[in-house]
């Protein structure tokens, strides 16, 4: 077997094609090393021509002579735009030597050697065909905007090469990656980078960022200061297509008629994406408004001057409420520079940067990747139908978070994608199949299953997309977008300002009937009837089936949480919603409900018989102070019907009267004071006898949470609040010893003591030590002070006068009768004559009484 020949020269028609560009001296390694059955990573800056030139250099390879070259990139519109520059500088038109592959549009032949197709495209060739037959490269471009479809295609890709095509040669370039940890990830793949052909670009900082909210006014501000300042054309970046939309306003006329304002996000159309990035029209200037599509992997002809707003959205899934929302945050460094490089890509430009200078070094390095911050239900789906449950069975540089992930699959179960094991099912490999979210595929499959295929495949689409209409302000009903997607027109005709968006209705229709022809015949049973709008949503969003809280336009959802409405929208008078989009915040924190239909009770049950269930309710109403008993019916977090119980189980009262207790709080029962003191004379001999004499805790925690062992049997006969009162909580307390700790707690903690006078006084446990509060005359000839517990705890003496006032605390008593004795009964002796003070108190007899008369 003879050594691979690593030092083709390139043919002359590729070599000419390429040598402009900055990367064309990687070629003879690139060349080598692939040869060599090597995988590499790229890093190239902006502007050194990677994404056109490198697959131009494979197609002579002797390694993939019988193969084709896939390129991945992140976006419809670099896929279209790569493929058609790579294709003019081989001469050729679309669709021969290159093509591309995107959703909904293709370009490609049997002449095709290489392919441009966007991440999913590829998720789906390899899902369909892990062997790849017929690939003998697959390159990944920006590899650093860590997609999840990216990061699982590369995954993907590397156990396929591991396990099934050794020959198999993995590309990924990036202007800006951590190309040491993506060459191991790959399996210590050759490093390569190149120089760029960066033209010098000049930094200008404004000295105050704007808040998003005034992020529009500012760009247009921006804008019309470089117009008159500067020459050439201008890309400015933005968030999305709103603040696209109120730029524009701004811009209407801004430098005069030879000034083209010009919209790029990846929610247009083919045709209007392809009008941005061509050349303008000699003579004329045009201004790009433009989301982060415009970051990488194109060049915009005539682009010297980048504003740079300083906000991306991006999509932020909280496990909490299982939802996704768009967030506008702040862009990485990296972000940041690949912005600038647009400047530079066709002269010296200059960049504005709509915030001070310091705050650049403030900024995240790189941006999160999608797979640690978005809904990773997609990607659990792909992996199932791969044969794995976690994605640290792959080559992931990062994993979604532990709550998001388990949140991914329990969604997928309660679709029907998996099994009560964990496998995909034969349906989850279906919605698998339709590349679309899993929620979409499962409304798409199952709607055309109950013979709604027009209306679930309309709605799959209208809910994938950006919303039909640019200013719908008040108005969120998913019929009217339904009739307008079926109808081509708008019901209301305009009547609340809404602007319908042509580009995306276009869109929506033709994916609807793409989607429509590949989904499954109805159920020939037809034990289903054809499915309402609302609930055609709720197969898709089950935990979003809301219910009206009252007039206030907020709804309570299934799965806990609420939605609110503007007020004014026709449906916040609907007493039931199937939510399909949410986002933001409404009043009281509540999500915005964006999307929604209308749905009904009946349509409510017959949707989700199964998981309705029965509960009788049955608890103390601390307003009437009464009992209520109620058997409901509940959906999730929603009340569906409720009724009154007749009869009632002893068990269940009980069990009311303690909840109902517990809420109150034990200070409503009525605390005498031998109920007290049994409750302290416990509690003292648990911390003196320690835990393992089997004390019950006496704590208002531990009472509380023993509610029923000792308060149960009076429970039955309450029936009101006042009731609680003529419980007797001494005895109930006693349920909680058995005959030796109530013999043993007599002994050791009696409740009362006998003093020297033959009388016996109350001791007070509730403190540490506890307390006898005694007259003095009461203790003569006592040597010691009483003690309890076995003669283990002295207890703490308090003296009283004959009037019953403190004169002294002590738990020595000897050393009272030795020490100060002398001089209180030198301060009370003249005020009570009548009331022996003998010098010697051990010796005198006790007393709790005056002298006789005459003595």
């Amino acid at each position: 077997m003879t050594a691979p020949d690593t030092d083709l020269p390139l043919p002359a028609r590729i070599a000419h094609a390429i040598a402009a560009l900055p990367v064309a001296g990687l070629a003879p390694a690139i060349r080598s090393e692939l040869a060599a059955g090597r995988d590499l990573v790229i890093e190239a800056p902006p502007g050194a021509g990677k994404t056109t030139a490198v697959p131009l250099m494979l197609l002579d390879a002797p390694w993939a002579a019988n193969g084709r070259i896939l390129m991945l990139e992140p976006r419809r519109l670099a896929a279209r735009a790569s493929a058609a520059r790579m294709a003019a500088m081989l001469g050729e038109p679309l669709g021969q030597t290159v093509g591309y592959r995107v959703r909904l549009d293709a370009r490609v032949s049997a002449a095709t050697r290489i392919e441009v197709v966007t991440e999913g495209i590829f998720t789906r060739r390899i899902q369909s065909d892990p062997e790849l037959d017929g690939v003998a490269a697959v390159i990944f471009d920006e590899i650093h905007e860590r997609s999840l479809d990216g990061d699982l295609g590369l995954a993907l890709a590397i156990e396929v090469k591991q396990a099934l095509r050794p020959d198999l040669r993995i590309i990924a370039m990036s202007a800006t990656l951590d190309a040491g940890r993506v060459a191991a990830l790959i399996g210590d793949a050759t490093r390569l980078r190149a120089d760029g052909r960066m033209f010098p670009v000049v930094v200008l900082n404004d000295d105050r960022r704007p808040e998003p909210r005034e992020l529009a006014a500012a760009m247009a501000g921006a804008v019309r200061r470089m117009l008159a300042a500067e020459t050439g054309d201008i890309l400015a970046f933005l968030p999305g297509t709103g603040e696209i939309a109120r730029t524009a306003e701004l811009l209407a006329g801004a430098g005069g008629p030879l000034v083209d304002i010009m919209p790029l996000a990846g929610e247009l159309t083919a045709e209007a994406q392809d009008l941005a990035i061509r050349p303008s029209v000699p003579g004329r200037r045009k201004v790009v408004l433009a989301t982060a599509i415009a970051e990488t992997s194109l060049t915009i002809d005539g682009v010297r001057v980048v504003i740079d707003g300083g906000y991306t959205r991006r999509p932020r899934f909280d496990p909490a409420s299982g939802m996704s929302r768009l967030e506008t945050l702040r862009v990485s460094r990296a972000e940041a520079e690949q912005r600038r490089g647009r400047a530079g890509r066709v002269g010296e430009g200059i960049c504005l940067r709509l915030w001070p200078e310091a705050e650049t070094r403030a900024l995240a390095a790189f941006a999160a990747p999608q797979i640690t911050v978005d809904d990773p239900a997609p990607l659990a789906l792909e992996l199932a139908v791969w044969g794995v449950e976690q994605t640290t069975a792959l080559a992931f540089a990062d994993h979604p978070p532990a709550a998001a992930w388990a949140q991914a699959r329990d969604l997928l179960r309660r679709l029907g994608a998996l099994d009560a094991e964990g496998r995909v099912t034969a349906h989850g490999r279906a919605m698998a199949g339709l590349g679309m979210h899993p929620r979409l595929a499962h409304l798409a499959i199952e709607g055309a299953r109950r013979g709604a295929a027009r209306d679930a495949a309309a709605l799959a689409q209208i809910l994938s997309e950006r919303d039909l209409f640019r200013n719908a302000r008040t108005d969120i009903d998913l019929a009217r977008r339904m009739i307008l997607v079926a109808e081509g027109r708008d019901p209301l005709r305009g009547g609340d300002g809404a602007v319908i968006d042509r580009g995306t209705l276009a869109r929506v229709r033709e994916g609807a009937r793409s989607l429509e022809r590949r989904l499954p015949a109805a159920r020939r049973d037809g034990r289903d009837p054809r499915p309402s709008l609302g609930q055609l949503v709720a197969l898709a969003y089950p935990e979003r089936l809301a219910q009206a809280r009252g007039r206030d336009a907020v709804f309570r959802l299934m799965g806990g949480g609420g939605v609110a409405l503007d007020p004014l929208d026709p449906l916040a008078a609907e007493p039931w919603l199937a939510v399909a989009t949410t986002g933001g915040s409404g009043q009281g924190g509540d999500a915005r409900a964006f999307l929604a239909a209308r749905i009904t009770l009946d349509e409510i049950e017959a949707s989700f018989r199964a998981d309705i269930r029965t509960v009788d309710r049955v608890e103390f109403d601390l307003k009437s102070g009464g009992l209520v008993a109620l058997r409901e019916r509940r959906l999730g977090q929603l009340l569906i019907g409720t009724k009154p119980l007749s009869k009632l189980a002893p068990e269940d009262h009980g069990r009311a009267i303690a909840e109902g207790v517990r809420s109150l709080g034990l200070d409503r029962l009525d605390w005498r004071d031998a109920a007290l003191s049994l409750r302290h004379r416990i509690a003292f001999l648990a911390r003196i006898d320690g835990p393992d004499a089997g004390w019950p805790d006496v704590s208002d925690a531990g009472l509380t949470a023993t509610l029923e062992d000792w308060l149960g049997p009076d429970l039955g006969r309450v029936r009101r609040l006042d009731d609680l009162a003529r419980i007797d909580v001494r005895a109930a307390l006693l349920r909680l010893l058995d005959w030796r700790q109530r013999s043993r707690l007599d002994q050791a903690a009696p409740e009362r003591v006998a003093v020297p006078s033959g009388r016996s006084h109350a001791v007070d446990y509730a403190t540490d030590p506890p307390v006898l509060a005694v007259k003095l005359q009461e203790m003569f000839g006592a040597a010691e002070g009483p003690r309890v517990a076995d003669g283990r705890v002295a207890l703490l003496v308090h003296l009283l006068s004959p009037a019953g006032r403190p004169v002294q605390v002590t738990a020595d008593l000897a050393g009272f009768w030795t020490g100060s004795y002398a001089q209180v009964r030198g301060e009370l002796r003249g005020r009570y004559p009548k009331h022996p003070w003998p010098d010697d108190p051990t010796g005198a007899v006790a007393t709790h009484r005056a002298k006789p008369r005459g003595s």
